[in-house]
């Protein structure tokens, strides 16, 4: 087993033989990938750049020639990539292990998000102290800050590198321990859920009844990251069903939070026809970061400073209506058994009468224009007066999933 170590080795030959050594010291196989373009080839690579650009359905040459260094890194991404994925399909692969700055970190990236769960990925970069989502997609990346820039090896890069090599080899080792061990074949079909802070209990109460039923759950924090990778994976054909409660992510997106998953929550399980059961989890509020973030056009509204990094904005009547169109309109499309869970006690803990955000008018502003959307379609709505973290609310949404999933496997 190895671990692909990859790289500009025109420009970063010492900082990769150094940490070439140190794996290989360790005791793992290294398979050292050459991805540069800039200048003369690095030291003797097990993949060389023009073996890489091969791959990617070009040549070193041109690439070099067209001067168009965008073109050229996106080109040998994709070359690694196809090395990575060949090696893997053999088996060989135990982890993945880069070093760049921005250039080498979208390289990684590429790479790295192509690869399965599981496998360790490792990138120290330049860029990890920053926003790091374009590096991380929905993949299980391991970021580590390279605190100097990846230019010699000195007293401080010495100590950065090191660890990383340490990191890789452990991984890959422990990888490649619970491969020889194996696994038993997972035969519980997945669901999928998501979850805020605010909706625990309902997702915790909803969780146990599915695992009772013989389903494994996977839990999404509803923050964007976590949306998305859901979405992924009922795209992708993983899931079996999706229990949806907390559509928050959509708030975000309509009003301008930070928590948005972008324009394509909820459309992954209705475009693949995965049964779902969805419900109005936490769109009584919209995410901002800390209190001196919130924009200014929201200063009068109804805030709450949940902690130091996190500011939770009431929504408004008229926002709510626009919330529960959109989400009415996207169930509206579903392809495969979907019903929606109405929680008219409330859709969060804030929510709860008397709680900071309780807002009846808006609450009803939401579910009036979230039916609107949904007359006439095949979606199931079931209107309840509970509350959304409601143990009885909870249980009812899990056995109705099971239900669609059943129906859908059954045909009847």
């Amino acid at each position: 087993m190895a671990v692909m170590l990859f790289g500009s080795l025109d420009t970063k030959d010492r900082e990769y033989a150094f940490v070439r050594d140190l794996v290989v010291e360790r005791g793992l196989e290294v398979v050292l990938v050459d991805t540069g373009v800039l200048g003369p080839p690095g030291p003797a690579a097990d993949v060389t750049a023009a073996a890489v650009a091969e791959a990617a359905g070009t040549d070193l040459e041109t690439l070099r020639a067209g001067r168009d260094r965008g073109h050229a890194l996106a080109a040998m991404a994709d070359g690694a990539r196809a090395v990575a994925e060949e090696l893997h399909a053999r088996g060989r692969l135990s982890g993945v292990l880069a070093l760049g700055g921005s250039g080498g970190s979208s390289v990684a990236a590429t790479v790295m998000q192509a690869l399965p769960v599981g496998l360790p990925k490792l990138l120290v970069s330049t860029m990890a102290a920053g926003d790091v989502s374009a590096y991380v997609g929905t993949s299980d990346v391991t970021l580590m800050y390279s605190v100097v820039d990846i230019a010699g090896v000195n007293s401080v890069s010495r100590q950065v590198l090191a660890n990383a090599a340490a990191a890789i080899a452990g991984m890959a080792s422990a990888y490649d321990a619970r491969r020889s061990a194996g696994t038993a074949p997972q035969d519980k079909p997945l669901v999928a859920a998501t979850m805020f802070g605010v909706t625990t209990p309902a997702v915790d109460t909803a969780r146990r009844r599915l695992e009772e039923l013989g389903y494994e759950v996977l839990v999404f924090h509803a923050t964007g990251s976590g949306g998305r990778t859901m979405e992924a994976l009922a795209a992708d054909g993983h899931l079996a069903g999706v229990l949806d409660l907390t559509t928050t992510e959509i708030a975000d997106e309509a009003v301008g939070g930070v928590l948005s998953a972008g324009p394509d929550r909820l459309t992954a399980a209705a475009t693949a026809g995965v049964p779902q059961v969805v419900s109005l989890g936490a769109l009584d509020m919209v995410n901002f970061g800390p209190r001196s973030t919130v924009p200014e056009q929201f200063e009068n509204r109804t805030l709450l400073v949940h902690n130091e990094a996190v500011t939770l904005m009431r929504t408004s009547t008229a926002e709510s209506a626009g919330i529960g169109g959109v989400l009415g309109a996207k169930l509206a499309a579903s392809a495969g058994p979907a019903a929606l869970f109405v929680p008219r006690g409330g859709f969060s803990a804030l929510d709860a009468p008397g709680g900071p955000f309780r807002d009846a008018q808006a609450d009803a502003a939401c579910v009036g224009a979230a039916l609107d959307a949904l007359d006439g379609s095949a979606v199931e709505v079931v209107d309840t007066e509970l509350h959304v973290n409601d143990a009885e609310f909870a249980q009812s949404a899990a056995d109705h999933l099971h239900r669609l999933i059943q129906r859908e496997r059954h045909g009847s």
